[in-house]
This record gives C-alpha cells, sequence and structure tokens, in this order.
C-alpha cells in the first residue's frame, strides 16, 4: 500500500499527477492538475492524495486553503482547511481498493497538516468514487442527458419548447461552430461576462481571461467551445469540459439582444450531438442556482427523465480548533451587526458571509 501527497505547483509531482491521470480510464477532467490549479489562490496549495493497493487506486484532488481572515488570527494560527475545486470531485477510484485505510491515511496526513476540516463537491455518479466516511448532504438536483440512446430519441425526449426553439434558430439562419482550440475566446468571455453582469452573480463567478486561457493551454482535448453564429457574429457561446465517459457543460452565455433567435437552445444541441459522435456516454447539463429557478428548468427541458441528485460531503477532523474559529466568527459578524445569524447550513461556518452593516431598525 502507497499512500503519496501531490502538489500541482511543484513540478516532479505535478508530472506524477498528470501521468496517473493520463493512464486512468475516466480521465476526468476535474481530477486533471490543470484544472485544480486554476482555483488555488495565492495561499493555497492544488493538492492530490493518490492511493494504491492490490485492490485497486484512488486519485482526490482538493485544494488546500490558509485561513486568512484577519479577525480569525488567533484561532486559526496555523490552521487550513480542505475543499473540491468549483464542479464535481471526490476520491475517484479505479478497482476496489481499501476505503477504511485510504481514509485513515488522509486523516492522519491532514493532522499533521493543520486541516481542520473538509468540504467535497462530489462528483454525480457513485461508481466512480470512494465511499465518504463524513457526512453527505443532498443538495440541488443536476440534469443528465444519456447519449447512450440514438439521437432520434434524445430529440423526442426534448420538451416541446426546446424542439420548437431549435427549429426556429434553424429557420433564422444561426449556426454552430465547433471551437476545439479556444480560437474565439474574446468573443467568448464577452458575452460570458456581460451574461454574469444581467444575472447579478456572484463575484466568484467573474474569471478572468487568463483563466480560460490557462484552460485552453493546459487541458489539450479535455475541453471544448461552441459557438452560435447569426450573419456572422457569435451571439451565444458555452465552454464543455470534457472527460473519457461524461461531457460537463461548464460556462457560457447569450448576447440578449439575440434572445428572439433562440440560439442557445440549438447550440445545446449541437453540443450533445458532438459529444455523442465523440464517443461519451453523459452530457452534464448541472443544475440551478437555487431550486427549482428558470437556470434549472431551462435545463431539465433537455432531460427532463435525467435528474440525478448531487451531494456534498463534511468532515470536521479537529472539533476543538473548528469551534474556536467559529466561535471567533460569530463574535467578529455580531460587532458589525448585533442581530446576524448565519446559515445553518454553510460550511465551513467560520468562512459564512459576514454582514455589510448592521440591520435597519423594524
Amino acid at each position: 500500500m502507497t499512500f503519496r501527497i501531490l502538489d500541482a505547483r511543484v513540478p516532479a509531482e505535478r508530472a506524477e499527477w498528470t501521468a496517473l491521470h493520463e493512464a486512468w480510464p475516466a480521465r476526468e477532467v476535474y481530477a486533471h492538475p490543470a484544472y485544480v490549479e486554476r482555483f488555488a489562490g495565492p495561499a493555497d496549495q492544488p493538492l492530490a492524495a493518490v492511493w494504491q493497493d492490490a485492490g485497486g487506486r484512488v486519485l482526490y484532488p482538493f485544494l488546500s486553503r490558509a485561513i486568512t481572515a484577519p479577525h480569525l488570527a488567533g484561532a486559526a494560527a496555523g490552521a487550513r482547511d480542505l475543499t473540491s475545486p468549483y464542479g464535481y470531485g471526490g476520491a475517484f477510484v479505479t478497482g476496489a481498493p481499501d476505503a477504511e485505510a485510504f481514509w485513515a491515511a488522509h486523516a492522519a496526513w491532514a493532522r499533521e497538516h493543520g486541516a481542520i476540516c473538509e468540504f467535497v463537491r462530489f462528483a454525480l455518479f457513485p461508481d466512480e468514487l470512494l465511499a465518504y466516511p463524513g457526512e453527505k448532504h443532498e443538495k440541488l438536483t443536476n440534469v443528465v442527458c444519456d447519449l447512450r440512446r440514438d439521437e432520434a430519441t434524445i430529440w423526442s425526449d426534448f420538451d416541446h419548447k426546446v424542439r420548437k426553439n431549435v427549429n426556429r434558430a434553424r429557420r433564422e439562419g444561426v449556426t454552430i461552430e465547433i471551437d476545439p482550440s479556444g480560437a474565439h475566446l474574446d468573443d467568448f468571455l464577452r458575452i460570458y461576462t456581460a451574461t454574469m453582469d444581467r444575472r447579478d452573480a456572484r463575484r466568484g463567478f467573474y474569471f478572468p481571461h487568463e483563466f480560460f486561457a490557462a484552460i485552453a493551454r493546459d487541458l489539450p482535448g479535455q475541453y471544448v467551445f461552441v459557438h452560435a453564429r447569426h450573419a456572422g457574429a457569435i451571439i451565444s457561446t458555452e465552454l464543455a469540459l470534457v472527460s473519457a465517459h461524461n461531457v460537463y457543460s461548464f460556462l457560457g452565455g447569450t448576447d440578449a439582444a439575440a434572445f428572439d433567435l433562440r440560439p442557445n437552445d440549438l447550440l445545446k444541441l449541437e453540443l450533445i450531438h458532438w459529444a455523442k459522435r465523440a464517443g461519451r456516454t453523459r452530457f452534464v447539463l448541472g443544475g440551478g442556482y437555487t431550486p427549482d429557478d428558470g437556470i434549472f428548468k431551462y435545463k431539465r427541458a433537455f432531460a427532463p427523465d435525467g435528474l440525478v441528485p448531487y451531494f456534498v460531503g463534511t468532515r470536521v477532523l479537529d472539533q476543538a480548533r473548528y469551534a474556536a474559529l467559529v466561535a471567533a466568527h460569530e463574535a467578529h459578524a455580531r460587532t458589525i451587526d448585533p442581530a446576524w445569524t448565519r446559515d445553518a447550513g454553510f460550511f465551513p461556518a467560520y468562512r459564512a458571509e459576514l454582514p455589510t452593516s448592521a440591520a435597519p431598525a423594524p
């Protein structure tokens, strides 16, 4: 049995991690060092726990984050926490390795590392993952289109409004372009940023140009851009991430002036066709921001029967230090707003958003 921690910012370890990923039949994009590194801040570490025994192998990508908030400095001295990058993660498994032994080794490393807790965004398909020893919580439902069906069946399963919108886009002369190299990254970023503005998105969804340029540079064959054009101009665009079996709708948007052309429905259809013809078995559309919101309903229209529960995992590794951090965070928040209460479901609780000012008196 072997257990190792690899750091994507250490060249020799990154090369080892990359080689393990390339040899893995599933080649999940969310476990690639270049992907994990995209979400690591300057004080964070993009890491993977690697385990090998007679039964199989584990590849567990995660971020080790410094706890840098000034009001937590006393309680957080030397402490870190662990989290999955944005998307889908967990301990990916090949074969049938010893889960208990892996998690024991990982917990021992975490204690030495100063990690006090762990948050995991799990991949959607349990057969890809090692059983988790912490708590699992069901969150938003995701939508998955099964590509093992023929194209006619996939089309007939779309909601009527999707088929209607696709036909309208075609009548209006909308065409679809597959862009496997990011040749039109500036157009993508222009439309994506405007879409985030229109949706009043959280700051964390405003990724800079270098974020997308790095994906195009460092993840060859594991992404594809798809663009809808009208009268020569790109009016809708999407970045999809590509694994050996799954294709994931990742980030994108549509020019508000082109809504009446219904370009995104046609874009999704052609992306599904591209994924199927590329030999993939599932197209993951994802979920919404809140339960049953408009974004979720839009995605569900492409696969009404393809609803898959999405889970996150939480594990406290050092109860005393975790409690001290939560107490310090809550005390500081109440100096700003004495009536403040945190979201009980937010984890880790000491990273819950602070109030910006006291709530007005009733």
